[in-house]
């Protein structure tokens, strides 16, 4: 497939024909971040950076390239449908690549390519558009010159131009489309004319999927490849002192065993050679300080800097002085623990090195980091580090690493092997020594008014920093790092409450943490929502009411609570040993109220009902939205109920789903969700929809047995 990836205005000009084989457009405008969807698009200024492509071949088959990762987030389908809105052409038609690495592909605000943050959609809308909006009118000029007539007499309809009794084929004018100038005004669909953009469609990769034909990480072969396994410390910040790797190279099926900075690789024909070398190793590890540290001394930890003041995040009015005056003060403390990501598929990452560069296949969020990060380490041009991305088994943030941590280590063992490998980590390899969510403790402090209503809050957050020690610590303002704060310091329901104060403890740990799936959000709408549900009980009010009462009426946070509490029929009876809980959070630009229906077997959490309810904005495709609100709950779930990583002598003390345990088919609950009619800003799908389970649940589980649990995951008395 022919490219353009110059991102000068006058070679996208002259290139945009590339091949007599088909007509390949690129093109992209200045973002509109977030802009409402079916608000009239003006005239696109001229293309700037080519960064989204469409290849329409001979035979009428419309190639996507999509820039975003694969991960089971939908974009295959989403993406693809924004381009053949405006394109016109025939949806049987359409099938999708993943897009090389290249400048041309980077995220318009983030400025390198990279999937994750629920960005994909509102990010590319309007450059798909265009694009798809810029390829027809090229294929309709192409057209009217071979029908002898103008183009303002033609129409578009499923990959043909018509003008009377007489049609031509995309294929057809393809090639003579693609040595036309790039039109200088392009008008776009208005949003009442759209056909496929908010329409339920089935995604375009199922079928690969379901029947295997679809290449992840794993499924990478390349000739002389061998697989490989790394000994790392068993406790963050060991350093190896010796290994002696005779037994390991006497194994049946080991080729190699090689040392480098992250420990030492075994090398081998498959992966139980390579697995069965790696155990025979002996090794001899400094363990250092770390070996010292339990689950039970860093909660310790945490809680006397909680009871200090922090780096202020977000200040109103004398919190203080509000809560000495009031005759009475509520207070809690919150903890949740370190999370693996745990993705189905672990991670992988193949390598091959040659005298003009390398290449790599791996399933990724961050190919703009990976590239740029192994290019440094080789000394090479970006141009030179070629990677693959395949699809992806999860990722939940894991495989978006700023370190590209399992990236650059199988290009250092490729180095050190000098051969073609595969570095395969073990789930337990991740769960023992990869990036986690931080575990957090929060300290709250509020108190009631006359109504009910808080005047003062005061919450002390304790927790590592992601951000620290990555590219990305200049985030970092006056030491708050903000994903640690998120969804705490910007809650809606501190504009209601005159004193309010939220400061911030970044204690540092060799423990490695990472962004988790809806981030900070995954800890502050646990904490937040359970505490304004505690403030409920105490002013002896209905959670609904009290939340609707210190939310602004023409809130999205409202129009989300309303549509949930009313397909769940809040208030009205349930079965027996049966209670409810709600919560409302937003998170990446959405908007998301969830009530959880719950009872006990065996004196466990049961739940058995998920209502939910989301204003994103406007909707590509409802069938996506839906399946990640599902998803969502399901990862938010697991974790409320079971996610836990623990330290002992500086171990991780679980390894596998037998002790890390995600939810199962029979512990699943019946999910609805409801989208919230709007054409508000466009907000993300693949993250929001965990935040709010945890705290529904443990509401829910509140109004069941009258015991407020404060620590995830729940555990009743």
């Amino acid at each position: 497939m022919s490219t353009v990836i110059d991102t000068s205005r006058r070679a996208f000009l002259s290139t945009t024909a590339v091949a007599s084989a088909g007509l390949v457009v690129a093109c992209c405008i200045p973002p509109t971040l977030r802009k409402a969807l079916a608000e009239a698009a003006p005239a696109a200024k001229a293309p700037v950076a080519p960064n989204a492509f469409i290849h329409i071949a001979p035979d009428n088959r419309v190639t996507i390239l999509l820039k975003h990762s694969e991960m089971g987030q939908g974009v295959w389908t989403s993406l693809p449908m924004v381009v053949a809105e405006e394109l016109g052409c025939d949806w049987a038609t359409i099938q999708v690549e993943h897009a090389p690495v290249a400048p041309a592909y980077a995220h318009t605000v983030f400025g390198l390519q990279m999937t994750g943050g629920s960005t994909s959609t509102w990010e590319s809308f309007d450059q798909l558009r265009m694009a798809g909006a810029v390829a027809r009118e090229l294929l309709v000029a192409a057209a009217a010159a071979r029908l002898d007539t103008a183009p303002a007499n033609c129409r578009v309809e499923r990959g043909y131009v018509l003008h009377d009794a007489r049609r031509v084929s995309f294929g057809e004018v393809a090639a003579a489309a693609a040595k036309l100038p790039t039109p200088a005004n392009v008008k776009l669909k208005d949003a009442r004319d759209w056909t496929l953009i908010g329409q339920p469609t089935r995604r375009l990769d199922s079928l690969a999927k379901t029947t295997g034909r679809a290449e992840f990480g794993f499924d990478v072969k390349r000739p002389d490849l061998a697989v490989a396994l790394v000994a790392r410390a068993p406790v963050f910040g060991a350093t190896l002192k010796t290994f002696d790797a005779r037994k390991a190279k006497a194994m049946p099926g080991v080729i190699d065993v090689v040392q480098v900075p992250s420990g030492v690789a075994v090398l081998g024909k498959h992966f139980w050679a390579a697995k069965q070398g790696r155990d025979a190793l002996v090794l001899d590890w400094d363990e250092g300080a770390f070996a010292r540290t339990s689950t039970a001394s860093l909660r310790e930890q945490y809680r006397a800097l909680a009871a200090t003041p922090g780096a202020p995040a977000k200040a109103a009015g004398d919190v203080e002085a509000a809560l000495k005056a009031a005759s009475g003060v509520i207070e809690a403390e919150y903890e949740v623990p370190f999370l693996a990501h745990a993705p189905m598929e672990p991670l992988n990452c193949t390598v091959e090195l040659g005298p003009d560069g390398c290449e790599i296949w791996t399933g990724t969020q961050f190919q703009g980091v990976d590239q740029g990060t192994v290019a440094k380490l080789l000394g090479l041009k970006p141009e030179q580090v070629r990677l693959h991305t395949m699809f992806l088994g999860g990722g939940f943030g894991r495989r978006a690493n700023p370190q590209s941590d399992f990236v650059v280590e199988a290009v250092q063992v490729a180095r050190a092997a000098k051969r073609p490998v595969k570095v395969v980590w073990t789930r337990e390899d991740d769960i023992h020594g990869g990036y986690y969510r931080p575990m957090w403790l929060s300290r709250l402090r509020a108190a009631l008014g006359k109504d009910g209503k808080p005047v003062a809050w005061a919450h002390t957050l304790v927790g590592q920093s992601i951000m620290a020690g990555t590219p990305f610590a200049a985030s970092i303002k006056n030491g708050v790092d903000g994903s640690s704060v998120e969804g705490a310091a910007d809650s809606p329901y501190l504009a209601a409450i005159a004193a309010h104060r939220v400061d911030l403890h970044s204690p540092t740990s060799p423990v490695t943490v990472l962004w988790w799936r809806s981030v900070g959000h995954s800890n502050t709408a646990f904490v937040v929502e359970s505490f304004i549900d505690e403030l409920a009980h105490a002013a002896r009010q209905d959670p609904l009411e009290y939340r609707r009462a210190l939310l602004p009426k023409d809130s999205r946070e409202r129009r989300a609570l309303d549509l949930a509490a009313a397909k769940f029929g809040w208030g009205q009876p349930l079965p027996q040993g049966h209670a409810a809980g709600l919560a409302v959070h937003a998170s990446f630009g959405s908007y998301v109220a969830q009530v959880a229906e719950v009872s006990l077997q065996d004196g466990k959490p049961r739940v058995h009902r998920v209502v939910c309810a989301i204003d994103c904005g406007p909707v590509v495709n409802p069938l996506t939205v839906e399946a990640q609100m599902q998803s969502g709950i399901v990862f938010g779930l697991s974790a409320a109920l079971y996610g836990e990583l623990t330290f002992k002598d500086g171990r991780v003390e679980q390894g596998n789903f037998h002790d890390y345990p995600v939810l199962r088919l029979p512990d699943m609950p019946r999910v609805e969700v409801h989208i919230v009619p709007s054409t508000d800003k466009m907000g993300g799908c693949g993250e929001p929809g965990t935040p709010p389970i945890a705290p529904a649940v443990g509401n829910a589980l509140f109004a069941l047995t009258g015991q407020r649990l404060r620590r995830l995951p729940f555990r009743l008395a």
